[in-house]
C-alpha cells in the first residue's frame, strides 16, 4: 500500500525545482500596518470621516514583503537592508524572524525604518500615513561592504528598489555581482534606466516602464522595450499590466504574453513584489525563463485575490495548480473563497457546505454531492487535508495526497470550490464561510453535526442526505489490503 505524502513530498510546485534557491535580496524594506474599522459619521471638527477602530495588524513590506514571499515559497533567503534604530526596526525583525529568514540590518541611526500606516474601512483604504527613511552615506558605506561576502553565498541576487535610498548606489552593486557571476533581478523605482544598466532582468509596472523607456503605442510595446533593454545592457524584461497580465520581452527576441491569472481582484498592494519572489525562487532554482514566467503570474493572480499585502505560499501554489491540471479554478484558499462568495451572496446565492475527506472517491460520494448540490445554488466542499486524514483514519491514510483529491472532486460539475482544511473538523471554514445550508451524509442526527449552532443560529438549515449502504473508502482499503 502507498503510503500518504507529506507536504514537501506531495508538493505540486517543489516538485518542479531541481534545488532550494539560495536568494539575497538588497532593498527598501518597511512596516506595512493597517488599522481596520467603520465609518459611520463625518468629524464635527473637519469634513472628515471618523474611523472607529477594531483593530490593528502588522506586514512586512517592500524589499521585507519580497523576503517573506521567497520565503514561504520555498526559498532560502537572506534580507540586506537599511533600517532605523527604533521600533519600526523591531517589529520589522519579529515579523521576518518568524519566517525563518537571514536578517543583515545595517542600522542607520540618522534615519527612521520607512513605515506605511493604511486607515481601512470595511475593504475601502480611506487614508494612508508615511514615515519615510532614508540611508546616510555612512549607512550605504556599510551595506556595500557586506554586500559582497553575502553575494558570493547566493545563487541570485534580487534587487527591491522602491526609491527610499537603500539602492542609491545600485549600479555599482549590479556591477560587482556581474563580476562574481550572479544574476540579477531588480524591481525599479527610479526614472533613470541608467541606474539599472546591466541588470539580468528587469521587472517594471507598466507606469514605470514609461518613466523609464518613455511612452509608446501598444503595437509598437515589444519592439520598443528590445530597443530599450539592448542599449541598457538588460536581458530580459518581465513587464507587469496589471489586469491584462505579464509580458516577458528578451534582446535573444523572445517574447512571451501571459494573461492574468486572478480569480478576482481585491488589492493590487504587494502583486509586484509576489511576481519578483516568485521569478527569483523558480529561476534560482533551475526552471527555465519561460515556465517561472508562468508560474510568477500564477502567483500575482493569488495576491491579487486577497486583500492588502498577502504572502503567497508554495500551499496557495499548490492549489492553485492542482485546479490548473484540471482545468479549473475551483480550488481556492478559505480568506480567497469569502470574497467571492459575499459577491455572490449579495444576488441571492444560497450557498451550500458539505466536508469530508474523500479520499477514494466511490459512487456514494458522487450521489451525496450531487444531493448536496440540489440544496442549494453554489457547493463549497471542504476538504481534509492530508494531516488531518491521518489523524482520522490512520498513519497510513490518506491513500491519495490533497491536490490529487482536490483535483479528482473540482472536476465534478456539482462542486463548485474546493477548499482545504488542516483541523479534524471543518467549524472554523463553516465560521468563515456561513453557509445557508449544511450537508453531512450518512445517519447523523442533524443537531450532531459539526457547525449546526453556526448555521442555525443565522437562520440556516442543516440537512442529512441518504446514507448509501455498500460503497465506502475503509471498505475499498480493506480489500486492496485482503489482495495484497
Amino acid at each position: 500500500m502507498r503510503k500518504s505524502f507529506g507536504r514537501d513530498e506531495m508538493s505540486l510546485f517543489r516538485a518542479e525545482m531541481s534545488h532550494t534557491a539560495r536568494i539575497l535580496i538588497v532593498g527598501d524594506a518597511m512596516v506595512d500596518r493597517y488599522i481596520s474599522g467603520d465609518v459611520t459619521r463625518v468629524s464635527p471638527e473637519a469634513p472628515v470621516p471618523v474611523l472607529l477602530t477594531r483593530g490593528e495588524t502588522m506586514r512586512a513590506g517592500g524589499a521585507a514583503n519580497v523576503a517573506a514571499n521567497v520565503a514561504a515559497l520555498g526559498g532560502r533567503c537572506e534580507l540586506l537592508c537599511v533600517v532605523g534604530d527604533d521600533n519600526g526596526r523591531r517589529d520589522l525583525g519579529t515579523l521576518l524572524q518568524a519566517a525563518s529568514i537571514d536578517l543583515n540590518f545595517v542600522v542607520d541611526p540618522e534615519n527612521p525604518t520607512t513605515e506605511k500606516t493604511r486607515l481601512v474601512s470595511g475593504t475601502q483604504q480611506i487614508a494612508r500615513i508615511d514615515r519615510d527613511g532614508s540611508a546616510s552615506p555612512r549607512a550605504l558605506d556599510d551595506l556595500g561592504s557586506r554586500f559582497e561576502t553575502a553575494a558570493r553565498a547566493a545563487d541570485l541576487i534580487l534587487f527591491s528598489d522602491y526609491g527610499k535610498g537603500a539602492l542609491t548606489r545600485l549600479p555599482g552593486l549590479i556591477a560587482a555581482a556581474k563580476a562574481l557571476g550572479k544574476p540579477t533581478l531588480v524591481d525599479p523605482k527610479l526614472p533613470d534606466p541608467e541606474h539599472y544598466r546591466g541588470a539580468h532582468l528587469l521587472k517594471p509596472n507598466m507606469a514605470e516602464y514609461r518613466l523609464l523607456f518613455g511612452h509608446c503605442p501598444e503595437a509598437d510595446l515589444v519592439a520598443h522595450a528590445r530597443e530599450a533593454i539592448a542599449r541598457y545592457g538588460i536581458e530580459h524584461l518581465v513587464l507587469t499590466r496589471g489586469s491584462t497580465g505579464m509580458l516577458l520581452v528578451s534582446v535573444d527576441g523572445r517574447t512571451i504574453e501571459r494573461p492574468t491569472e486572478a480569480l478576482e481582484v481585491f488589492d493590487v498592494s504587494g502583486a509586484g513584489d509576489t511576481v519578483l519572489a516568485a521569478l527569483a525562487v523558480t529561476l534560482g532554482s533551475g526552471i527555465d525563463l519561460d515556465r517561472a514566467m508562468q508560474l510568477s503570474n500564477l502567483a500575482a493572480g493569488i495576491a491579487v485575490s486577497h486583500a492588502g499585502t498577502y504572502v503567497v505560499s508554495s500551499r496557495d501554489m499548490d492549489h492553485r495548480l492542482a485546479a490548473a491540471r484540471a482545468g479549473y479554478s475551483k480550488v481556492v484558499e478559505p480568506d480567497m473563497l469569502r470574497p467571492l462568495l459575499d459577491s455572490r451572496r449579495r444576488d441571492g446565492t444560497r450557498i451550500v457546505f458539505t466536508n469530508g475527506c474523500f479520499d477514494i472517491l466511490h459512487p456514494g460520494h458522487v450521489r451525496m454531492l450531487k444531493a448536496a448540490k440540489e440544496q442549494g445554488d453554489i457547493l463549497v466542499l471542504g476538504l481534509n487535508e492530508d494531516e488531518s486524514v491521518s489523524r482520522l483514519k490512520g498513519p497510513d491514510r490518506p491513500i491519495n495526497p490533497f491536490s490529487d483529491r482536490a483535483e479528482v472532486l473540482a472536476g465534478l460539475d456539482c462542486v463548485d470550490y474546493v477548499v482545504g482544511f488542516p483541523e479534524e473538523t471543518p467549524l472554523s471554514l463553516i465560521e468563515a464561510v456561513q453557509p445557508d445550508v449544511l450537508v453531512k451524509g450518512g445517519d447523523y442526527k442533524a443537531e450532531d453535526i459539526v457547525g449546526y449552532d453556526v448555521v442555525t443560529g443565522r437562520g440556516g438549515r442543516v440537512v442529512t442526505v441518504v446514507f448509501h449502504e455498500g460503497h465506502s473508502t475503509t471498505g475499498t482499503v480493506e480489500k486492496m489490503r485482503g489482495r495484497t
